[in-house]
């Protein structure tokens, strides 16, 4: 299957060229030339398949001419060896907790299958690759943490100083080895620029070969459709509409999951729950796309002022607004907002939630106003450990700190302090 770029001026290319290019040389991002739905089958017998099997399914069809199928099942298990339960709130939804691997956030599973794809690919191509990744929070801990010790792949991550979390800022600071943290003055957006400007500099791409970890790349982006299908899985026996409420920042995870109803899994309707970076809520209201500088808040990984998969979402809806509505609404939230819904997870059924799961959950709320009768799923997309002064503070208890996230706040932060492009180009070139 090829990949083609959605500014339509650029060749298309093979998964392996897509992953490894990041973006197309026309600044656009790659998409697959076709999205086959699989049999009826797969979706009428999905309870009785294994995690494993429903994930190399779903993907092969991407994937398989440049990764040979005996790969791709080691890079399948490899990537989903911890569990993603779903934990019923009310009769009529559920928190979906992608939480539980290494980095304790949803990108565990994007970061670790690119790893685990680059590192297959490196094996043929002898020029070193240098991951550039920007991170408004958990994106950074997680490729960290996919590439560490990735032979021939080298990483460097951009995020904003004083705009993440103790704990995130820990996870993508203190590995060393091939992980290099360039802490900027300034937004995720502004690393964000950064990242994609690097990708168009022929000073640096003349002799650096650059790809990106964000969601932009496909092999980050795609396989975040499993735990959709994982979800569907669980809750088929309902025999109720399904509707997914994802906390949306970059909006690759609801774009991926808007893949797994491409490839037939019947999905009612996707919510897009935002903070106040509320671009696509706008846009669904007025038809006008207006991005504008992002905002800090409480759910930190969602602050984005230009969420770059949304150009995918419009894509895959035809870029046809009638289309594209009947099957998503957006929401934005306030802080205070989200407080008041973690309180009441937490007060009303016992269950502490991140503020990027409140928002979920908010979104979910809303939209069951006027749709009682559907199931909803709303996606808890970090550990709520990794937000522990704001959660404890919201519901005025302790929380337990995993064993893992305390030894990693005893390690000493290493990063280098950049305020501009040239900065960051200059530290590439060096």
């Amino acid at each position: 299957m090829n990949f083609y770029s959605l500014n339509q001026k650029a060749p298309k290319v093979s998964f392996k060229e897509a992953v490894i290019n990041g973006i197309a040389p026309d600044r656009g991002l790659y998409f697959p030339e076709q999205i086959r739905p699989l049999p009826a089958v797969f979706f009428d017998t999905i309870e009785n398949l294994s995690k494993f099997d429903i994930a190399f399914t779903a993907i092969r069809q991407f994937v398989h001419e440049d990764i040979d199928d005996k790969t791709l099942k080691e890079i399948v298990k490899d990537v989903l060896d911890f569990d993603f339960p779903l934990v019923s709130i009310t009769e009529n939804s559920a928190s979906l907790e992608l939480f539980h691997g290494p980095t304790l956030a949803f990108k565990d599973v994007g970061a670790r299958f690119m790893a685990q794809c680059l590192g297959h690919f490196s094996q043929e191509n002898t020029q070193e690759i240098t991951v550039l990744v920007a991170t408004s929070g958990d994106t950074g801990g997680a490729v960290a943490n996919g590439f560490l010790g990735v032979d021939g792949v080298k990483v460097v991550i951009l995020y904003p100083s004083g705009k993440v979390s103790d704990i995130q800022e820990k996870q993508l600071t203190t590995l060393g080895k091939n992980i290099t943290a360039l802490e900027v003055d300034g937004t995720f957006d502004d690393c964000q620029t950064m990242v994609k400007t690097a990708f168009l500099d022929a000073e640096i791409t003349s002799t650096k070969q650059l790809t990106s970890a964000n969601s932009i790349n496909v092999a980050r982006w795609l396989p975040q459709l499993f735990y959709f299908l994982f979800a569907y899985k669980d809750t088929k026996s309902k025999k109720k509409d399904l509707v997914f409420s994802i906390p949306s920042g970059n909006f690759g995870n609801i774009c991926a999951g808007m893949i797994a109803q491409q490839l037939g899994m019947p999905v009612k309707h996707f919510i897009a729950a935002t903070n106040v970076n509320d671009v696509v809520p706008r846009f669904m209201q007025t038809g006008r796309y207006e991005p504008k500088p992002s905002k800090a808040t409480i759910s930190n990984a969602m602050d984005v002022g230009d969420p770059s998969n949304f150009v995918r979402i419009r894509h895959i809806y035809d870029n046809d607004t009638t289309k594209l509505s009947a099957n998503l609404s957006s929401y934005t939230f306030s802080d205070a907002q989200t407080r008041e819904a973690m309180l009441e997870l937490y007060t009303q059924y016992g269950y502490v939630a991140d503020p990027h799961g409140a928002v979920g959950y908010l979104g979910l709320k809303k939209y069951q106003e006027q749709h009682p009768d559907t199931f909803g799923i709303f996606l808890e997309t970090a550990h709520p450990v990794k937000f522990l002064e704001t959660v404890e503070a919201t519901i005025n208890e302790k929380i337990a700190i995993p064993e893992k996230i305390l030894k990693q706040m005893n390690r000493k932060k290493k990063s280098i302090k950049i305020a501009t492009y040239n900065e960051m180009k200059q530290f590439l070139l060096q």
